[in-house]
């Protein structure tokens, strides 16, 4: 089994940072919210985009899968009481000259062994589409 560990300590009153390996990412944590840094939601939404993305790079060379530049946005929908995210969307649109049936195969791979996805996917409602950049 894989483990991972980070370390977040509060800064001040208005943020906050985590450690991972040699990387940092400031945290929004101010009651009032802040505009240069991701809130928890936010970073939940990021882990997702960033699983996609990770996958992509593990398995296009194995099922071939050419391609110049992808791009993921993600959506969620957070419900106050009681406070979770109820569901989360995304739409993956890569820059590639591969057959249908490749972003197909794709998207099932994505789907089936990211970490983060199929976490996130057994607590909430997961969907969404992987599409051919549009030029």
């Amino acid at each position: 089994m894989l483990e991972y560990e980070i370390e977040a300590r509060r800064i001040d009153e208005h943020g906050s940072v985590a450690h991972c390996k040699h990387a940092e990412i400031t945290i929004d944590t101010d009651i009032k919210g802040s505009a240069d840094a991701f809130n928890p939601a936010e970073l939940l939404l990021a882990a997702v985009a960033a699983c996609i993305l990770k996958n992509m790079e593990r398995i296009a060379p194995m099922i071939q899968f050419d391609y110049r530049g992808v791009i993921v946005r993600v959506h969620g929908v957070r419900q106050d009481a009681p406070p979770k995210m109820v569901r989360i969307d995304y739409v993956i649109s890569v820059d590639t000259d591969e057959d249908p049936h490749k972003l197909d195969l794709m998207h099932k791979n994505i789907r089936q062994y990211g970490t983060i996805y199929n976490t996130v996917a057994t607590g909430t409602e997961l969907s969404g589409v992987l599409q051919r950049m549009a030029r």
